[in-house]
């Protein structure tokens, strides 16, 4: 599973992985991170226990959920690829109902909703721009290029996909860049420098306080900041090392306190620009970073 594509959602905070398997066409989701969500609790060790208990309780109920169960290797706490149980979809919806407690049903609930909404079909286009070659023709630090990002990840979503807004927007009582001057701001914003990681963050910071379209400036300016960092520095971030809550704060600072975001955020390059599972993983924090809590 080294190579697997690697999915990551979130449930009450909780990342909950799932793994492709290409061979048998369906997604696996790793037992303790289910338990880990039924219990609330964060210690490995007290999940693997508890799920060691559940498991002979439910062998003995000569339950399908245990006979269901494969074992993967996937990324371990430690670090290290270790052998873990998993179940398939099915498999996750029987364990659910033979989990005591309401968080459960809550889980299962959320866990059998299918995600029609614009950011949910955005995201599965964000997952295949890794695949399609459009991602090498991006101009890199331009509009232009959010542009095209934009337009790639909401064409047919939003009527004004790839296009640079025409009226007033204000987000927590912050005021975004006046639409009236928004191409001379984007004009000395693309102008700005990138030579160095204090100069590419500068840039970014600058773009999201412009925030040129209507609705899905993050994720697009996030793809963007990752490309013009691949471009000048060889390095990326690695989106799953910064909690939401890390990062919606420091983006509040960046206007007038840009350091918190530079020591978030240079804390969590990575060299590997051209790791798939790096990508995906990005995309799943990105889109969680703009969920209303």
């Amino acid at each position: 599973m080294s190579k697997a594509k690697i999915s990551i959602r979130f449930f009450n905070d909780r990342e909950v992985r799932a793994f492709w398997d290409e061979e048998n066409a369906k997604w696996w989701f790793p037992v303790l991170d289910i338990v880990s969500v039924f219990t609330d609790q964060d210690d490995y060790t007290k999940n693997r226990n508890y799920w060691k208990y559940l498991k002979a309780k439910l062998k003995i109920e000569k339950s399908q959920v245990v006979s269901a169960t494969t074992q993967l290797k996937i990324l371990a706490p430690d670090g290290k690829r270790r052998f873990a149980d998993m179940l398939d979809y099915k498999g996750i919806i029987d364990l659910g109902k033979a989990f005591p407690g309401k968080k459960a049903n809550r889980f299962i609930e959320w866990f059998t909703f299918s995600d029609e909404s614009i950011d949910g079909k955005s995201k599965t286009k964000a997952y295949a721009m890794f695949e399609s070659s459009f991602i090498n023709n991006i101009e890199v630090g331009t509009t232009k290029g959010l542009q095209q990002i934009h337009a790639y990840l909401f064409g047919g979503l939003y009527d004004f996909a790839g296009q640079i807004r025409q009226k007033n927007i204000s987000k927590g009582g912050f005021q975004f860049a006046v639409s009236h001057f928004l191409g001379d701001t984007l004009k000395q914003i693309e102008q700005m420098p990138e030579n160095t990681f204090d100069e590419i963050i500068n840039k970014y910071v600058a773009m999201n306080i412009a925030h040129p379209f209507m609705e899905g400036n993050g994720g697009s300016a996030r793809m963007w900041l990752d490309l013009i960092l691949k471009k000048r520095l060889k390095k990326c971030v690695d989106w799953s090392k910064i909690s939401k809550q890390d990062y919606m704060n420091a983006m509040m600072l960046s206007p007038t306190k840009s350091n918190v975001l530079k020591s978030l955020l240079e804390n969590a390059l990575t060299t590997k620009i051209n790791d798939r599972e790096m990508f995906m993983k990005g995309i799943d924090y990105s889109y969680y970073y703009e969920e209303n809590d």
